[in-house]
Order: C-alpha cells, then sequence, then structure tokens
C-alpha cells in the first residue's frame, strides 16, 4: 500500500474500536508486513485474542 493511503488507514485504525481494528487488520489488501507490524503495535495487547481468533477463521 503506498504511503498517504497507508497514514490515512493508520488514522482510520487508531480512531477505530476493537472491531473496527479487527476488520481493518484481516480485510484491508495490499498491506505488507512492514505495515502490518506497524498496526499490530497499534492494537491494543489485552485483546489480542480476539484478533488471533479472527485470523484462524482466514
Amino acid at each position: 500500500m503506498e504511503k498517504d493511503d497507508f497514514i490515512k488507514l493508520k488514522l482510520k485504525f487508531a480512531q477505530a474500536d476493537v472491531e473496527g481494528k479487527i476488520a481493518i487488520y484481516t480485510e484491508t489488501p495490499g498491506l505488507n508486513t512492514t505495515q502490518y507490524k506497524e498496526l499490530l503495535r497499534m492494537y491494543p495487547y489485552d485483546r489480542i485474542d480476539d484478533l488471533e481468533k479472527a485470523l484462524s477463521k482466514l
């Protein structure tokens, strides 16, 4: 994903609730590994189980 688009996505991710963050993380096409890692650093650690469950369904 292009840098400008990713900056917009990060802002949307930061403002989303946990379900929204999961949707963005699992449904956004074109992210590279570095971008996924950056979003993961912004994800609430105490809700990581919810993200793992969503990823296991993919």
